[in-house]
């Protein structure tokens, strides 16, 4: 094996914060490469079941790779971390809720709403999976997915704010 040291390294990618973007800008693509694959194809429930425990997969296959994605820094990459990462998850399951939105006869210019709502909640409870490691992937993305899936089966096509209305 070859000794590098970390100069050597540093300058081949322009310093600490390039190594730093180029590790966040693979890992990124392999997350929505592995969810996009995930929600590809199957219908409505399927594709929320698959796409959230591709996710939690990932979580636990991968925490070091999920630790970077998470960890707020000053360094940007040229995705620019989680919050692209989201975005950019958001984005495509946006495209899924729309379809279906307008099948089933919804708001279309709502979808992202429903979309940055789910990619939020699977995210948010694949940082707290990560600490506790417990129940398994595979029961916590079917909660999820019930939650998400119940939730959606009876979602009002204009949705009000209820303590509004007693007032």
């Amino acid at each position: 094996m070859a000794k590098v040291s970390k100069p050597v390294i540093y300058e081949h990618f322009g310093g600490k914060e390039g190594l730093y973007a180029v590790i966040v800008d693979r890992e990124m693509e392999y997350v929505v490469r592995r969810i996009s694959e995930a929600i590809a194809q199957g219908s409505a429930r399927e594709r929320v079941e698959q796409g959230t425990l591709a996710f939690l997969t990932y979580v636990k296959d991968h925490p070091d790779g999920f630790a970077v994605l998470a960890h707020d820094t000053p360094i940007t990459s040229a995705r620019g971390g989680m919050s692209s990462l989201l975005n950019e998850l958001a984005e495509r399951v946006g495209h899924i809720f729309l379809t279906s939105f307008k099948a089933a006869g919804y708001e279309p210019k709502v979808a992202p709403i429903y979309a940055h709502a789910l990619v939020g909640m699977v995210t948010f409870v694949g940082q707290w999976w990560r600490g506790v490691r417990k129940p398994p992937v595979e029961e916590v993305a079917a909660h999820i997915s019930s939650l998400v899936w119940k939730g959606l089966r009876h979602l009002p096509k204009r949705p009000e704010i209820v303590s509004k209305q007693r007032k």
